[in-house]
């Protein structure tokens, strides 16, 4: 089965409003989504790109209207500055490494409702998405047994993977959260599912 490869951190905003919309192209098109959680705080430094508390306040603001607007047109509610948008991304990211290896080993679960939930904990519901409790309570959700899921997420393996992810999408050239590929060809960006579409229709 051919794939989409998805490069996100599990605290992107913008990611939050693509992903309901690229799993489901994803199995609209017959393709595999390959969840590969990213930190934006490794990969940003190599291409130039500013960290969120360095950019001028003018362009954060300009970044929050642009959520606002995009959260409107997709009927998405949406919570601007959460309590809890900065935090550990070990366990979150790690959950979903480990669920994805849970599935390809034959487990029941949906991998893509456990990340979905995930970045709606954070950016709907303002929870603390490196809180066990809370991972715990989406995994159950998402129909995976909570315990083994998070006993894997914290292992170095797991967060090897993490940091090989980083690595990958420097090489790659991903400049941000969410980027996808499609064949190779990279997509920057939810408002860029449009073009997502249209490759897979080729493909």
């Amino acid at each position: 089965m051919k794939v989409i490869d998805y490069y996100y951190s599990v605290r992107s905003s913008f990611t939050y409003l693509g992903a309901a919309r690229i799993a489901e192209l994803a199995r609209r098109h017959g393709r595999r989504l390959v969840h590969k959680p990213i930190l934006l705080s490794v990969i940003m430094p190599p291409i130039g790109a500013q960290q969120f508390d360095e950019r001028p306040p003018l362009r954060n603001g300009y970044m929050r209207l642009d959520l606002q607007r995009w959260a409107e047109y997709l009927g998405m509610p949406i919570e601007l500055e959460p309590v809890h948008h900065i935090g550990p991304n070990e366990l979150p990211a790690g959950a979903v490494v480990a669920a994805q290896r849970a599935v390809r080993d034959g487990t029941k679960g949906d991998l893509d409702a456990l990340s979905e939930g995930i970045l709606a904990a954070l950016w709907r519901d303002d929870r603390d998405i490196a809180d066990e409790g809370v991972i715990a309570e989406l995994c159950t959700a998402a129909g995976f047994d909570p315990a083994p899921l998070i006993r894997t997420a914290m292992t170095p393996d797991v967060q090897l993977e993490i940091d090989r992810n980083n690595r990958e999408a420097i090489i790659r050239g991903v400049l941000g959260s969410p980027s996808y590929f499609v064949d190779d060809e990279n997509f920057f960006g939810q408002d860029r599912l449009d073009f997502v579409e249209r490759a897979l229709k080729k493909g």
